[in-house]
């Protein structure tokens, strides 16, 4: 009997080791809140905060493990990036912003002087910035260009804000979707056989995604025929709210 027990127990053990955290409650919440054209409703995830809150408890007390696939660790870097960028805004939703960016203008913190480097996100009880999880992890540990298309900064240039959490059961193909309507998105870029004009993500992040010129990168998605002439400019980011209170 002892020995039944004990197999029990063990095969608990393994069986719940290497398990990331349940995403759903942040799905819920993007459904409920997030337009199908990536709009957010700033104000709907103020009166929700609190559900909010215990996502991110979850996300906090559990940080990705050796054990987890690629596609857990991923998936819960950007739904944890994504999570807490709602968070900052929701931090300051009296301040009535126009933009994510002013944010950091009106903080008086040494070293800090933008949203990306305030250190509010807390994981199994180590401090962290938006800036960490993004190039200090996501952009150095995966290499994979399409999280450009995934992490949203809360402003209208960006990708529009996915309304669903990353599975990493389903995490390939949503990166696709992601990059194959941000690259035909026509708000974001401009594409033509003569010209293409771009978004400065493009540019910012040139050596992400392993391509001179960039139209090679472009062919994986768009349908709009191009070649290595192709003429490419960069658009002017928009940085006002992606959404409303």
């Amino acid at each position: 009997m002892k020995r039944f027990f004990l197999v029990i127990f063990l095969f608990s053990i393994n069986f719940s080791f290497g398990q990331s955290p349940d995403h759903s409650p942040f799905n819920e919440l993007l459904k409920k809140h997030v337009s199908d054209r990536g709009f957010v409703n700033y104000g709907g995830f103020l009166k929700d905060q609190s559900k909010l809150d215990n996502y991110l408890k979850l996300i906090s007390k559990k940080a990705p493990e050796k054990s987890w696939t690629t596609n857990q660790k991923l998936a819960y870097w950007i739904n944890a990036y994504n999570a807490y960028t709602i968070k900052l805004i929701l931090n300051h939703a009296n301040a009535k912003l126009k933009s994510i960016k002013d944010i950091g203008s009106k903080i008086k913190v040494p070293f800090v002087n933008t949203p990306w480097d305030i250190k509010f996100i807390e994981i199994e009880g180590e401090k962290y910035d938006l800036n960490n999880i993004e190039h200090g992890i996501i952009r150095k540990q995966f290499k994979e260009p399409r999280i450009h298309f995934a992490l949203v900064c809360a402003a209208v240039s960006c990708p529009a804000l996915r309304n669903e959490a990353y599975l990493p059961e389903k995490l390939n193909d949503q990166l696709t979707d992601q990059a194959t309507i941000f690259i035909n998105d026509p708000s974001k870029n401009k594409i033509s056989q003569k010209e293409v004009k771009l978004s400065n993500i493009f540019n910012w992040y040139a050596g992400d995604f392993d391509a001179n010129p960039i139209t090679s990168y472009l062919k994986k998605y768009t349908t709009t025929p191009l070649n290595n002439q192709t003429k490419i400019s960069y658009l002017k980011y928009d940085w006002a709210l992606n959404g409303k209170f």
